[in-house]
């Protein structure tokens, strides 16, 4: 395979490559310009413009392969890469990545999501990642989307640019079809591979290029087209969509513009709570739930009474209220609440499936970072007294805390201490010689609490729990 940047013709050289430069120059000048190289057609195409028109494009051009350690083939086709970008005289990463799906993925949303994955952790604050969709590519998305039965955001399908990582994504060929750019591809001499996946019609959006989409272009010829340019106007109905998400969502947060508050949320429509609680997921990052699942926040969470502790799961989040509050989670693992540990007070103790306990003298755990009520403070010669174990909430537990009259149950601590009911039960509770000493989040109890004097070194103790590890 002969890589020197050999010539296209000049009527679809000179098309893509005004496309290309249109789409780039008119982008916020990037810090610099990765090329998604997967040595197929396509990102072939994009590498091989690219490299012609460096001297006009607005920053340095390098490229990137992931290796998904999927087929037998992969090294051969990053060394394909590599021979190429070093023909192109373009900078070449190779980056390797686990694609095996995890519960509930599918292999095609595995493997997108660790090339995601890496080439955001190869990114820097204003780069432009460039991919190699095309019209066709677009066509299929719209229609694999009807079919999921997806919304608005579904069928505006892929964006010419968007936000990723520190950076953005840009898709400049989406105007173009597949056989312009094989067109321009054979014409140029290029070489690539063919992933044999691509053949295989078991995957959903393959049986819609293969079977599907020929059919259709048999009666309407135009269709990838049209398609592509139905994606445009649902991507433009979509933007002011999000501004409407946007204004109704800002209605319904707290008085500290933290936190969605119920009861506002509450007073809205249907139609209005779901854009707002979508809108809301987006912003966390989150993967969108189904509409099943929406159905389920609105009916069992926000339709609860104020004493309930409605929960609804979905991926590896989860939806609570606590005190007019609507809060989006991770989800924690089971908690073995019979579990108990023995501890030498030093150091570190991890507590299965929830988070590390840490006991250190004087300002040696202590970070800027980190605000001193995370901390208890018990005095050394006190801490060291006894054996000290911990365990959890067996129920009817009080305790008297320094500076309040009376022994108090730990629940009417916690709910003092706004500590929502689901967390209490994972609160590990510290003993010395059987006796309740430190509860995390509310304090040191009456009997160990000695106070501090200068002259007096003392123990620092926080709990990290299992999801801020």
């Amino acid at each position: 395979m002969n890589q020197d940047i050999a010539q296209a013709p000049d009527d679809i050289e000179q098309k893509l490559s005004a496309t290309l430069l249109h789409r780039l120059q008119s982008l916020p000048a990037p810090a610099d310009i990765i090329v998604a190289y997967s040595g197929g057609m396509d990102s072939h195409v994009l590498l091989h413009l690219c490299a012609r028109l460096r001297t006009r494009l607005p920053a340095t051009i390098s490229a990137v392969h992931i290796h998904h350690g999927l087929h037998p083939d992969a090294g051969l086709w990053a060394k394909h890469c590599a021979n190429n970008c070093r023909a192109l005289n373009i900078s070449f990463t190779l980056l390797h990545v686990d694609a095996r799906p995890e519960c509930g993925q599918s292999p095609e949303e595995a493997a997108r999501s660790a090339r995601y994955d890496a080439i955001i952790r190869r990114m820097q604050t204003g780069t432009v990642v460039l991919t190699a969709q095309h019209q066709d590519d677009q066509a299929e998305t719209l229609l694999l989307q009807l079919l999921r039965g997806s919304g608005l955001p579904g069928l505006a399908a892929m964006p010419d640019y968007a936000s990723l990582g520190p950076g953005h994504i840009a898709r400049p060929l989406l105007e173009h079809t597949r056989a312009e750019l094989e067109r321009y591809a054979k014409s140029a001499g290029l070489g690539w591979v063919e992933d044999p996946s691509n053949a295989d019609t078991a995957y959903d959006r393959n049986f819609l290029r293969q079977r599907l989409m020929p059919l259709i272009r048999t009666r309407w010829p135009s269709a990838s087209k049209a398609l592509s340019r139905s994606a445009r106007h649902c991507a433009e109905a979509q933007q002011l969509i999000r501004h409407t998400a946007h204004d109704l969502y800002a209605t319904c947060l707290d008085a500290d513009n933290a936190q969605l508050c119920v009861s506002r949320l509450n007073r809205k429509k249907t139609e209005e709570q779901k854009l707002v609680l979508r809108h809301w997921i987006e912003l966390q990052g989150q993967r969108m739930p189904s509409t099943a699942v929406l159905d389920r926040i609105i009916n069992e969470v926000l339709a609860a009474a104020p004493d309930k502790n409605p929960r609804v799961p979905w991926s590896s989040v989860e939806i609570r209220r606590y005190r007019d509050k609507l809060l989006l989670l991770p989800q924690l693992p089971p908690l073995d609440h019979s579990a108990t540990y023995y501890w030498n007070g030093t150091g570190l103790i991890e507590l299965a499936d929830n988070g590390v306990l840490m006991a250190g003298i004087n300002l040696q755990l202590v970070s800027t970072a980190t605000p001193w009520h995370d901390y208890h403070f018990i005095r050394a010669d006190v801490w060291r007294s006894g054996s000290i174990t911990v365990s959890y909430r067996r129920g009817g537990e009080r305790c008297s805390l320094r500076g309040r009259g009376g022994r108090h149950t730990l629940k009417n601590l916690f709910q003092e201490a706004g500590i929502a009911p689901w967390l209490r039960e994972r609160i590990p509770l510290i003993h010395i010689d059987g006796q309740l000493a430190v509860v995390p989040g509310i304090g040191v109890t009456e009997a160990f609490d000695q106070g501090r004097t200068t002259d007096s070194s003392f123990v620092m103790i926080r709990w990290l729990p299992y999801d801020k590890v």
